[in-house]
């Protein structure tokens, strides 16, 4: 396992090893380095009805950029819990 501070490299890497796979990442942090470079394809929130008062916010720290994005897919689950699926396209 290897540990990079460049998003980009790391993402290259995870794709050349994946090949014609899905590269999956998790984590605001992370999703947000990804959109602020422009390598994020698509984007998956799973809504759920509870209030948290921590934590990292998904989308802080964007600036101010235009991001357009393309709803791929709905799925409402049990208990109230809504999965989001988007393609970021602009």
């Amino acid at each position: 396992m290897r540990y990079s501070n460049d998003v980009e490299a790391a993402v290259g890497a995870a794709k050349r090893a994946a090949g014609d796979k899905d590269v999956l990442v998790h984590g605001a942090s992370t999703a947000q380095r990804m959109l602020r470079a422009g390598i994020l394809d698509e984007l998956e929130i799973h809504l759920i009805p509870v209030l948290l008062g921590d934590g990292v916010r998904l989308f802080e720290h964007l600036g101010i950029a235009h991001r357009e994005l393309e709803r791929v897919r709905v799925l409402e689950g049990e208990h109230g819990v809504t999965h989001l699926r988007y393609r970021v396209v602009g």
